[in-house]
């Protein structure tokens, strides 16, 4: 399981996540996926640039460097959709819909990830 707080804002981004870090895991992503609870997640790790190719619903992308310091945002991105390519991302953060608002997440914020 995965969390994620956001240091600078004092919020919680994900509470109960998962993984995604060997070739099938980050290939599969979301896809599949009819329903994601507030506080679930996917953390695609590494990963520059996120598709929604044969997803059924739009999530919050939160990209994050090594330093573990939010470098982008994509809000709502719908089913099918192409995001950028952050060169400088290490990982990516699916959510959502919603998360990046509610946990008042802006580029250059400081996360904290923990894996349990």
């Amino acid at each position: 399981m995965v969390r994620i707080l956001n240091q600078s804002r004092n919020t919680e981004v994900v509470e109960r996540g998962r993984m995604a870090d060997n070739s099938w895991t980050r290939l599969r992503g979301l896809i599949g996926v009819r329903d994601l609870p507030q506080g679930d997640g996917l953390v695609i790790d590494p990963c520059r640039g996120v598709h929604c190719m044969f997803m059924s619903i739009p999530i919050d992308v939160v990209y994050v460097d090594k330093q573990h310091t939010v470098v982008a945002l994509d809000r709502a991105m719908k089913p099918w959709s192409v995001g950028k390519i952050y060169r400088n991302s290490q990982y990516v953060i699916e959510a959502p819909v919603g998360t990046i608002d509610r946990s008042q997440t802006q580029v250059g914020d400081q996360l904290v990830l923990s894996v349990e």
